[in-house]
């Protein structure tokens, strides 16, 4: 059981047991379960609420999460099959027309404007 439906769970029991508890004790004793009790059992299920609703917020982000990473994925795998690999072509045609010895040498720095000169 996820930790949302068991925070549900738990919220759905407390104010089912905390509505029975003061329906008897009224029915019997023509009062009410102590103060302790009572908020012991209203703070549980506030914060089994507040844990419901944190829950799933995060199942929500996660999926989309998941869904704008399979998205970014195929797009990526889309742009490379697409446009392919160019430079490749270029440095092999070089090799090829230059011999085997032939170096690729990078081009230089750029120059950063007038200081350098």
């Amino acid at each position: 059981m996820t930790l949302k439906w068991l925070a549900v769970v738990v919220a759905t029991v407390s104010m089912t047991l905390w509505a029975t508890g003061n329906a008897v004790t009224l029915a019997v004793n023509g009062g009410q379960l102590p103060l302790l009790v009572n908020l012991f059992v209203l703070i549980a299920a506030g914060t089994a609420v507040v844990l419901a609703v944190v829950a799933e917020l995060h199942e929500r982000m996660n999926d989309r999460i998941s869904a704008l990473t399979e998205f970014l994925v195929a797009r990526l795998n889309e742009i490379e099959n697409h446009t392919g690999d160019r430079n490749t072509g270029f440095v092999e045609g070089y090799l090829l027309s230059h011999g085997q010895e032939a170096a690729v040498v990078p081009f230089g720095r750029r120059g950063r404007g007038a200081a350098e000169r």
